[in-house]
């Protein structure tokens, strides 16, 4: 088969760059997320069953069958997920992401996130804080409850008060706060600051009281990675719209589920590499050290597949005091990512290298020519269910994938 793998990648950049991420509105995840079933629990990276779940993953299942209703405690969870009844599958299998676990249940709230330049939409969880959450595998009172007022409460003041606003363009917001300090994967200040600029003016218009409208703002002022629920559904919106590309080596999904690490490949409809989640490096909460710590695990490094996250470093040197090194290991981490992708974002501008744009549409070529692996960062679970999070640092991919993704390129179009 005659390819031209440059034509195609160029589609594939080209349909990133146009792609414009908006957020129009939230529901309940049983009533849009494309295949959603009752006894269906969505989890974060490439496919993985039960007996190989890690210990977040695990109790983030367990968190969400105790909140659907469907177990009383962690015995009968545990239960109900071993014995074939629970369907386990991919956020990415239904146009959606998770951070961490990434566990999403049928009675959950999702933001809905549409590529009003293609059509195509994404969706994800809001996000419940930092600690000990669902997303990194704990599941006690405290955290149902606080799931349960996200449902109750949260959601339906949030969906009223877009209704007021219209959608929100989240590209520019982005792109806003990409030049205010974050990175928009582990650094969300600015982007946090900006949405509850968009919304304050309309929620207060709701009819909700105004205890209701003072708790949810509390909400969002005091949990700095509510925009990271957001930034990554825009990021799946743009890389989806470059998928299925035939003849292309661009990378459209990284995702980790604790034990594994995923690709897939533009010109590789539906199948995923797969390798070995490795530990991340960093920096740990007091009390914790390295043998506490679970292998990578989460979505959200489709903030660095759409060109940012990690691959943004440089915009965001006070990162480094949440993950580890220092400013001018930033800088060069972002420096080292133009080696590996095709093209430099025309949106994404990282003010520390003269409004440069970010490194963008990783090239599995480019990854194996160079011997350079994406760079990631990323928080840390505890490996027991339960615990929360322990801390944040950096990680990369396991190299085979790319190997592996190369090779399977090579044989389809080759031969």
């Amino acid at each position: 088969m005659a390819i031209s793998i440059e034509k195609a990648n160029k589609e594939a950049i080209e349909r990133m760059q146009k792609s414009q991420p908006t957020l129009v509105g939230l529901d309940i995840a049983g009533n849009v997320v494309p295949g959603m079933k009752k006894k269906m629990i969505l989890h974060a990276g490439p496919p993985i069953t039960w007996d190989r779940m890690c210990g977040p993953l695990k109790g983030a299942v367990i968190g969400g069958l105790i909140y659907e209703g469907l177990a009383k405690n962690e015995e009968e969870a545990i239960e109900l997920a071993s014995s074939g009844e629970i369907e386990f599958s991919p956020w990415h299998h239904h146009n959606g992401v998770g951070p961490m676990a990434g566990v999403a249940t049928y009675s959950m709230p999702v933001f809905i996130v549409e590529n009003t330049t293609y059509g195509n939409k994404a969706y994800c969880t809001m996000n419940e804080g930092l600690g000990k959450v669902l997303r990194y595998g704990a599941y006690d009172d405290e955290v149902i409850s606080r799931l349960k007022w996200m449902e109750e409460e949260l959601y339906p003041v949030l969906r009223d008060t877009l209704k007021l606003s219209g959608p929100i363009n989240l590209k520019n917001l982005i792109a806003q706060a990409l030049q205010m300090g974050d990175e928009c994967h582990n650094r969300n200040k600015a982007g946090t600051s900006l949405f509850i600029r968009e919304i304050a003016p309309y929620l207060v218009e709701t009819d909700y009281s105004e205890e209701v409208k003072s708790r949810v703002l509390k909400f969002i002022h005091g949990n700095d990675h509510f925009f990271l629920n957001l930034s990554m559904p825009a990021g799946k919106a743009t890389t989806q719209a470059a998928e299925w590309i035939e003849g292309s080596t661009i990378v459209t999904t990284m995702a980790r589920n604790g034990t594994d690490f995923g690709i897939r490949v533009s010109g590789l409809p539906d199948q995923w590499f797969v390798g070995p989640a490795l530990q991340v490096k960093g920096l740990l909460f007091p009390g914790f050290t390295d043998d506490d710590a679970n292998p990578d695990i989460g979505d959200s490094t489709i903030t660095e597949t759409a060109g940012y996250g990690g691959f943004a470093m440089a915009s965001a040197p006070a990162i480094v005091q949440f993950v580890g090194g220092t400013p001018k290991d930033a800088m060069n981490f972002t420096l080292k990512m133009y080696e590996i992708t095709a093209a430099e974002n025309e949106t994404y501008k990282v003010p520390y290298l003269n409004f440069r744009g970010t490194p963008t549409g990783i090239d599995i070529r480019k990854v194996i020519e160079k011997g350079i692996l994406p760079q990631i960062n990323t928080g840390i679970a505890h490996k027991k269910p339960g615990v929360g999070q322990v801390g944040a640092g950096l990680v990369n991919p396991p190299e085979n994938i790319f190997e592996d993704a190369l090779r399977a390129f090579v044989e389809k179009y080759v031969g």
